[in-house]
């Protein structure tokens, strides 16, 4: 038994030792990006201790790069609604207070008129994910709607261009920053720096451009325009009522009997006119009439 046993103790630490070697030499070996896993660069940390905000990280150099885009489209979604209410200025209100509860804000609000006059137009902007919920509740304010409309307008292949040109740029500052240590004349380094500040001012653009859509893309906008219902008085037909016709018949009498007063004042203030031309008629009549002459013996 102590024959087996001895060479089971020489033989365990010799397995054990092989297997650490090849473990070793496994980690040692080249990565696929051409690089040891040591020595490649995390170009996310490197955008990260220079402060960029809200920087995509550039590719390194040499190697190609891949944007990973979000699978769902980007959308800037608008809706106008058109509603009557019995006090527009409180269902204005009460729209803002909507938006506000679910995580929006106002961004316009206009309230005109007086008493059963009153107006008001209300434009509110809720995030995107709590539109349909936003436009729900708006609906189901006090009043009527009248009209009711939805606009999205797709901006995904922009919102990729931009990413895609702002990672361009991103790259090429990251080549300008490496070829400073090489500028070997002041005129190089001055050439260097000019074209380093015009790439920055580029990737300020793109970055401002993609701020911009973005935010269009995570809120969406809601305006109502809400005007007051107009009362009409309830009228009871079908049924007869002498009074009713008695105060028509004395209305349309006081109609009459003034039309006659209006035209017998025209007619005394006008009257005599017709009166003087047919007299000067009948006096140039009696003018052109031969004269009678007397008989002869």
């Amino acid at each position: 038994m102590r024959g087996p046993a001895r060479v089971l103790a020489i033989l365990v630490p010799v397995v054990l030792l092989a297997a650490a070697c090849a473990s070793v030499g496994q980690s040692s070996a080249p990565s696929a990006g051409g690089g040891t896993a040591f020595g490649r660069t995390d170009q996310t940390a490197v955008d990260a201790a220079k402060g960029a905000p809200n920087a995509i990280p550039a590719p390194e150099l040499g190697t190609s790069s891949t944007i990973v885009t979000n699978p769902s489209r980007n959308l800037i979604l608008t809706a106008n609604v058109t509603m009557k209410s019995q006090d527009p200025w409180a269902t204005a209100d009460k729209a803002r207070a909507i938006a506000n509860g679910l995580g929006g804000d106002i961004l316009a609000m206009s309230q005109t008129g007086q008493g059963e006059n009153r107006s008001a137009l209300v434009s509110v902007r809720v995030p995107s994910d709590r539109f349909d919920e936003a436009l729900r509740q708006l609906k189901l304010l006090d009043g009527e709607v009248i009209t009711s409309n939805v606009d999205a307008k797709d901006v995904t292949d922009q919102f990729t261009d931009l990413q895609a040109r702002l990672v361009a740029k991103q790259a090429e500052e990251q080549r300008y920053l490496q070829l400073f240590p090489q500028a070997k004349t002041v005129d190089e380094t001055l050439k260097i720096d000019a074209a380093l500040g015009n790439v920055r001012t580029q990737i300020e653009q793109l970055q401002g451009q993609i701020n911009l859509i973005k935010n269009r893309t995570d809120f969406s906008t809601i305006t109502m325009a809400i005007t007051p219902v107009v009362t009409v008085p309830a009228t009871t037909g079908g049924t007869w009522d002498p009074a009713v016709t008695f105060a028509k018949a004395i209305a349309a009498l006081s109609v009459f009997f003034k039309f006659a007063a209006d035209l017998a004042i025209w007619l005394l203030v006008f009257g005599w006119i017709p009166l003087i031309a047919l007299a000067i008629a009948l006096a140039a009549s009696r003018m052109r009439r031969p004269g009678v002459t007397a008989p002869t013996s």
